[in-house]
């Protein structure tokens, strides 16, 4: 059984791709703190997190969550959030990338802001300062409720009658988790990589219109962006990828529908370039604090997600082994 950990022997994808906001504030402060004390003196205030896509989407949704649980545990007060959307994240990354030094800004990112680095010619995450990944989630097959397709195996069977004529929807760029996860689908199921037809969407609030208007035949994201849609049945989850049936979500794995196939995705945040080894661990503290957090652990609950927690160099040295592989990936595929 063939489990994808993101990047992980994608070949068969390759003709698949045949396809300011000025930025103020104050540095980062702690409340009750003097000038160089750490975040545990009182709540840390200014923190602003940009997130790089719309509204509603996988990124969106963590970083409103996060923001929450820092101001619910006392860990943050009043963290801002908000969206820089454009070119699958790249648009929200030069941005970063441009804010040299400055304190109180990170961004929430994940694999599809690496894939799109590439995909679109822009800067790289590695030029970035890592403060930590946060979680993984596995992706979703997803229709609307009118959808014909009522199980996994009703859908692979039709789609592998004429796989050009069913459309397929992912809120990320090719390169990205939401394109990764059809295409090794395709594959494990024995329909040509080549001949699927992949709509991209900047995100999961552009593609949930899509979704619920039956704009796309199926879509392929992270069950936690529509968990709403999911619970009230205007959303109907027909499988997901993770090794386990992921909780609150009545659909069974991949693996149990016979579909030799594991994917997960990831998320976490990055914080801009020359970023000073005090602020640098003042943000680290911060999300320490925020994970260890019983509302933290809650949130991971509700949201389906899978802690995946590390902070510092570690998570540089995780983010730089992504980089390679993206980069080696998506030249064989003529993505990049």
């Amino acid at each position: 059984m063939r489990t994808f950990k993101p990047f992980r022997a994608v070949a068969a994808i390759a003709a698949a791709a045949a396809l300011a906001l000025t930025a103020t504030g104050c540095g980062v402060t702690s409340e009750k703190a003097d000038s160089g004390s750490s975040a545990s003196s009182g709540p840390v205030s200014g923190l602003r997190i940009m997130v790089p896509n719309t509204p509603g989407g996988g990124y969106d949704t963590t970083a409103r969550v996060a923001a929450k649980v820092m101001d619910e545990a006392g860990i943050a007060s009043n963290a801002e959030v908000f969206n820089l959307a454009g070119a699958g994240g790249t648009v929200g990354l030069a941005r970063l990338i441009n804010e040299k030094g400055k304190e109180d800004l990170a961004m929430l990112m994940g694999l599809g802001v690496v894939g799109a680095s590439y995909t679109n010619d822009s800067a790289k995450l590695t030029e970035t300062t890592p403060i930590a990944k946060l979680i993984e989630e596995p992706g979703a097959i997803m229709v609307s409720k009118d959808s014909p397709f009522k199980t996994i195996d009703d859908l692979v069977a039709e789609w592998k009658k004429d796989p050009g004529s069913l459309s397929v929807g992912g809120g990320s760029s090719p390169g990205g988790p939401d394109h990764l996860l059809p295409m090794q689908l395709a594959e494990a199921v024995g329909v040509d990589p080549k001949s699927v037809n992949f709509v991209s969407y900047d995100g999961g609030g552009d593609l949930l219109p899509a979704i619920l208007g039956d704009k796309v035949d199926f879509a392929a994201s992270g069950a936690g962006e529509y968990m709403q849609q999911i619970e009230e049945g205007s959303v109907r989850v027909l499988a997901t990828s993770g090794e386990k049936r992921l909780e609150g979500v009545d659909a069974p794995t991949l693996k149990e529908s016979n579909i030799d196939l594991v994917f997960t995705n990831w998320r976490g945040l990055v914080a801009p370039p020359e970023l000073s080894d005090e602020a640098k661990a003042k943000w680290i503290d911060v999300v320490t604090k925020m994970h260890e957090s019983e509302q933290w652990k809650e949130a991971l609950k509700t949201n389906g997600w899978t802690d995946a927690f590390m902070t510092g160099d570690d998570f540089k040295a995780f983010l730089m082994e992504q980089d390679e592989r993206v980069a080696s990936v998506l030249k064989t595929l003529g993505l990049a």
